[in-house]
């Protein structure tokens, strides 16, 4: 017999990345006191983050890539492979 209410409750809420000014809507398990008005007119219960994808190196572009201690050099002269 299968069980009843065994899954979490899930509500439309916004995403907020303050540092970039930046937010979506999206469905959460998340809860939270605070409101926020979205385009559509309704208001939503908001979700603050630190990161977002308008925010974090990857997705800006600002990522360095450094190699450490020449591991990709090490491994190379390790197995003798040449470039």
């Amino acid at each position: 017999m299968p069980k009843a209410d065994i899954h979490p409750k899930t509500q439309t809420v916004i995403f907020f990345d303050a540092s970039a000014d930046f937010k979506f809507l999206s469905s959460s398990t998340k809860f939270s006191n605070e409101t926020m008005e979205w385009e559509d007119g309704n208001s939503y219960p908001v979700i603050r983050v630190d990161t977002s994808s308008a925010s974090h190196p990857f997705f800006t572009g600002k990522q360095r890539n450094v190699d450490i201690g020449g591991r990709v050099d090490r491994f190379n002269r390790k197995y003798n492979i040449k470039n």
